[in-house]
């Protein structure tokens, strides 16, 4: 039975994960697993397989099987949209389970886990509406004799690599439309957080979905996610990750032509001009760089301030990040928990060291807490650094953490030029009471998410992706759709008629 996905262990036992594969729950064929560690205790919670090539190839024969040959291939938009909506049925049921075994397993608060998985539903329930409405055109003919029109066809088996910070939801970006379309997926999640991948697993069977639909494989990037990203039989790769993996993944995916999506960095910036209401930017700011333990890619990790006020916000924002409350992500209470592993908490704690080397000034954070209570965990305090330059190292690079960069600006040209001074284009927000220049720095910032008086907002029906070295295609909203089929033209000949077969018709 799927529903025995976890091997029901005992309190304090490790759990044990298998793999889906074809509707079948299977080890890895080399024996071999990976750990999962807590963030938050720092220990060993889940064991996962570690697939193999030959793992992978089956997992990807089993997609292109159910897609070519099996019911799913066959069934109507209807159809598929009835087994959608059923699943999105399913993952409201279960939000609270799933919420959890993701924040074990990634860090982040429970309360945010609970929002984004009461909200995944939605996904599937708005693209369940949209999958009997996949149509073509017709075009007239400049040819008398010929009736012409165009069908969107899936684009086929689907081979999609998620990141560590929020799985299911980013799943649910890919996910949701694909199916929409008709097409079969392998999905690898991040080695750091595999569990609830798996568990979602579980739903999208009992939701009856054919095998061979959905798999996932368990594994590490530059081995298992390599090796999908090649196969040559995955017909578009789907990657939400760092820019320069994503460069990795659109060279092997170049090797037999699959078509990409890449949802990468950020290091969108925050303007806040001298009329801003400052409560209402002092929030959103939080929000932007400190939410999710700053690991989220569209953080707003540049704050550019008017210079008339930069006193003024900087101290509410350092006064407020001194009272964030840091502990176990499964108390309601916690408002920032840990970094999601070992390695990732090393970087963010590099980065403020080069930050200050380079001259940046530390106002608030920057170490580790002195809390006993969290010694185990992957804790980093809220940091606030001013006196920057968008020639430092911080300003430039994608840090991935609670670590917020504040400048100064004079005029909206100068704020705009330095905004756009990056090789990122994910997202901004923008504050100000002037709604004529909000829209004229909104429409000059080379970014595909602007926020006007607002930061971190997201929506199943809007499009998301990024600029420049952000990224490739876009996620959510009708657009998805596009990502997920290609067009087919049909000419039909009216009159029987023959003609010259040595000239074009």
């Amino acid at each position: 039975m799927i529903s025995q996905l976890i091997e029901a262990p005992g309190a304090g036992e490790i759990r044990q994960y298998r793999m889906l594969i074809n509707g079948k729950l299977v080890e890895a064929r080399s024996g071999k697993t990976l750990e999962s560690i807590n963030p938050y205790t720092g220990r060993v919670w889940a064991v996962v397989p570690e697939a193999g090539d030959e793992d992978v190839d089956v997992a990807v024969q089993a997609a292109r099987t159910a897609f070519d040959e099996g019911p799913w291939g066959r069934m109507t938009g209807t159809e598929r949209a009835r087994l959608m909506r059923r699943l999105a049925d399913l993952i409201a049921e279960n939000a609270e389970h799933l919420a959890t075994i993701e924040s074990t397993d990634n860090g982040k608060l429970r309360r945010e886990m609970n929002g984004q998985l009461k909200a995944i539903p939605e996904w599937f329930y708005y693209f369940a509406g949209a999958a009997d409405k996949i149509h073509g055109e017709t075009i007239p003919s400049d040819k008398p004799n010929f009736f012409i029109y165009t069908r969107r066809e899936p684009i086929g088996v689907v081979g999609a690599i998620l990141p560590w910070n929020s799985p299911l939801l980013l799943l649910a970006f890919k996910l949701a439309p694909a199916l929409a379309a008709g097409c079969t997926f392998v999905i690898k999640p991040a080695e750091q957080t595999p569990a609830s991948t798996l568990e979602f697993a579980r739903l999208f069977t009992e939701a009856g979905f054919p095998p061979g639909v959905f798999n996932v494989i368990t594994g590490f990037g530059p081995t298992t996610g390599r090796t999908l990203v090649r196969h040559p039989r995955v017909d578009k790769v789907a990657f939400t990750g760092s820019t320069e993996t994503g460069k990795e993944v659109m060279k092997g995916a170049a090797d037999h032509l699959a078509r990409v999506t890449l949802e990468l960095g950020g290091k969108s910036p925050n303007i806040v001009f001298d009329d801003a209401d400052l409560n209402a930017t002092t929030n959103g700011v939080i929000a932007g760089i400190f939410a999710a333990t700053g690991q989220t890619c569209i953080a707003g990790s540049r704050l550019f301030v008017h210079e008339s006020i930069p006193d003024a916000l900087v101290s509410r924002l350092a006064e407020r990040a001194r009272t964030i409350k840091l502990g176990d992500p499964l108390d309601p209470a916690t408002e920032m928990g840990p970094v999601a592993f070992k390695e990732q908490l090393a970087k963010i704690k590099s980065y403020i060291d080069i930050s200050q080397q380079e001259g940046a000034q530390l106002v608030c954070g920057g170490k580790q807490p002195a809390d006993p209570s969290l010694r185990d965990g992957y804790f980093i305090e809220p940091t606030i650094l001013t006196q920057v330059d968008n020639s430092m190292r911080v300003a430039r690079e994608e840090i991935f953490g609670p670590v917020l960069s504040v400048f100064s600006f004079s005029t909206e040209a100068e704020v705009i030029a330095q905004a756009n001074d990056t090789q990122y284009g994910l997202a901004a927000g923008v504050w100000t009471r002037d709604g004529q220049r909000a829209h004229r720095v909104a429409h000059a910032i080379r970014a595909g998410t602007i926020w006007i008086n607002a930061y971190r907002v997201l929506s199943f029906n809007v499009p998301f992706g990024g600029y420049k070295m952000s990224g490739i295609g876009r996620e959510n909203g009708l657009e998805a759709l596009h990502e997920y089929t290609q067009v087919k033209a049909v000419w039909v000949e009216l009159e029987g008629q023959t003609r010259d077969p040595f000239t074009l018709g």
